[in-house]
């Protein structure tokens, strides 16, 4: 079988790929992994689910309440909130693990199900592994008083205390005469991230933030980003702020439109955090698909960067390893590990808009410290992703590449976690070579890995 798990959980079409009944059996699976600690402790375990905005959730999040209370597992329904708000609640509240419904910044008939152990951490390979061995496993279940509790935060307490939170973690600093643009994506930030940065004493206005089930990232968000570009120059904003639909990714838009990307992100806050002395060894750890110029920029800045594999879970093991403070993706997962142990869209754009406040400096001037080499990336679909490691021709051709290229470029060729496709990622002096480059090892990649 298949393994289910991909690098962000287990995602698939709502109610075909993805059904409740696969979502029951996963959830009483996780809790049978996850929460044995604690059935022989003072209490038994406890479990947060949440979930974005999709119409899907209302389904899926019923069958996982009931997977997670059938092993006698008391439930708490966050209801809609984004991921890293879960993550947060779980180590706040205690629980022994979380359940969130999201696919994240893909199209709403897609949906997901990831899981967080005790402290809000995602989970590692093994433990994934150990839950998709024990689904479907025969097991005596509990019975009368036994069997788990749901109840549902109606007044929606924990969301605020997350909101709460995010403001906290700027340590009395003020956005006060910034104009923010928010972009939510119509989903799981919808009810939180503009009330953070009013909280937080900047002007908001606040755009694709009216989620119905069907349009969380339909032209909206991190993936659309032309609306929220239009609307910083229509507001006559200092800066745009773009979240995915899980609200664990976020891109920025400086005041002309230009747009801010996860690499620039990493680079502005890095240099900040080193400036508070906060930046631990002066290192930031990034994924390999982050661009050369990242890491020049760095360099020159008495910065080193570590590389991960793509992830913000790898991302976060690295950091965690080494008590690193900051690292993520050029996608703009970006992990503030003071604040929180997973990426935050709206905690690491309230801590960009920080520091244009703290500085008196614009997005633009300070994005400018790094310069983007040319990057073409080709996706290359219905191919057979897991030997693109191993194809002798395709490995000959990347190194030959590779070499060619030399220090002012490089090649990557990864599968995707999610879907049947190899992304060809090419860097080079020029737009022109990266692409002639790119193009040649794509056609080589879907003609030796077709299906």
């Amino acid at each position: 079988m298949a393994r289910l798990f991909g690098t962000d959980g287990v995602r698939g079409v709502a109610n075909a790929d993805l059904t409740a009944e696969l979502a029951m059996e996963l959830s009483a699976a996780a809790a049978k992994v996850l929460g044995e600690a604690r059935a022989f402790a003072d209490r038994r375990p406890t479990a947060l689910v949440g979930r974005d905005t999709r119409i899907s959730g209302e389904l899926l999040s019923a069958a996982v309440n009931a997977g997670l209370a059938s092993t006698g597992v008391d439930v708490i329904d966050v209801g809609i909130v984004p991921t890293p708000g879960l993550a947060y609640l779980v180590n706040t509240q205690d629980a022994d693990l979380g359940v969130m419904l999201s696919a994240s910044h893909n199209p709403m008939p897609d949906n997901g199900i990831k899981f967080f152990q005790r402290g809000g951490v995602k989970l590692d390979d093994s433990i994934e592994d150990s839950i998709e061995e024990r689904l479907n496993e025969n097991w005596k279940r509990p019975v009368a008083g036994s069997v788990g509790r749901i109840r549902a935060d109606e007044a929606h307490a924990l969301r605020r205390s997350y909101i709460d939170a995010l403001v906290a973690s700027l340590e009395g600093a003020r956005l006060d005469g910034l104009k923010v643009v928010v972009d939510a994506a119509n989903g799981a930030a919808s009810f939180t991230a503009v009330a953070a940065f009013e909280a937080s004493g900047a002007t908001v206005v606040g755009i694709h933030n009216n989620p119905d089930g069907l349009n969380i990232n339909d032209n909206a968000g991190s993936t659309h980003i032309g609306g929220l570009q239009a609307a910083v120059v229509e507001h006559g904003a200092d800066l745009g702020i773009a979240l995915d639909g899980d609200a664990d990714r976020c891109l920025a838009v400086d005041a002309t439109g230009a747009v801010v990307d996860g690499d620039h992100i990493m680079a502005i806050l890095a240099l900040d955090l080193k400036e508070q002395g906060k930046l631990h060894n002066n290192t930031l750890v990034a994924t390999i698909m982050s661009n050369l110029g990242l890491i020049n920029a760095m360099r020159e800045n008495g910065i080193q960067v570590e590389q991960t594999r793509v992830g913000d879970r790898y991302v976060l093991e690295a950091m965690a390893q080494n008590g690193f403070t900051l690292g993520g993706e050029q996608s703009g997962h970006v992990i503030i590990s003071e604040y929180a142990n997973t990426g935050d869209g709206v905690l690491t754009g309230l801590h960009i808009a920080a520091r244009v406040a703290r500085c008196g400096r614009t997005l633009a001037e300070l994005a400018s410290v790094m310069t983007t080499l040319p990057q073409v990336m080709i996706n290359v679909p219905n191919v057979d992703k897991m030997r693109a490691g191993i194809d002798p021709e395709i490995t000959r051709a990347v190194t030959q590449a590779n070499n060619a290229l030399g220090t002012s470029g490089r090649v990557v060729l990864r599968p995707s976690g999610t879907e049947p496709l190899v992304r060809v990622m090419v860097e080079a002096t020029t737009t022109e070579s990266a692409q002639q480059v790119a193009q040649r090892l794509a056609e080589l990649v879907a003609a030796r890995l077709a299906l």
